[in-house]
């Protein structure tokens, strides 16, 4: 698919395609680690595609987005939304909103390595026990 203008949709649409690519990169890079039985691929994607391991690993990525990027994660995350999940807390959600709309933009706008970068480095996230 060929680029398209960010500009053009609101932060909300880029966190729409960002939480569908996100996803299916997720599940992507996780089939990358080698061969597993499906209830641990799912198990390990679902971990990725939390609410709360999202919001826990945008402060980890912050330092390495350029000022473009950190300002599009602001975007994201200020966006209304209606509904938040019970799983998540508001501030978890709206995060993640941030990340998405950050990893929706930079698909939108071809930048589809930058985007596998971020999600690599997001992975490499340790969650608190």
């Amino acid at each position: 698919m060929n680029s398209m203008n960010p500009e053009n949709y609101s932060p909300a649409a880029w966190a729409y395609v960002g939480d569908a690519y996100y996803e299916l990169a997720m599940r992507l890079l996780t089939l990358q680690d080698g061969p597993k039985k499906m209830s641990v691929l799912h198990k390990e994607t679902a971990r990725f595609v939390r609410a709360s391991f999202q919001a826990l690993a945008s402060h980890s990525i912050e330092n390495m987005l350029s000022e473009e990027e950190r300002e599009i994660l602001r975007r994201g995350r200020n966006t209304k939304s209606g509904h938040i999940p019970k799983s998540a807390s508001p501030t978890e959600y709206r995060l993640s909103t941030g990340v998405e709309g950050l990893i929706g933009y930079l698909y939108l706008t071809g930048r589809e390595e930058r985007a596998i970068e971020i999600l690599k480095a997001m992975r490499g996230c340790k969650e608190e026990e």
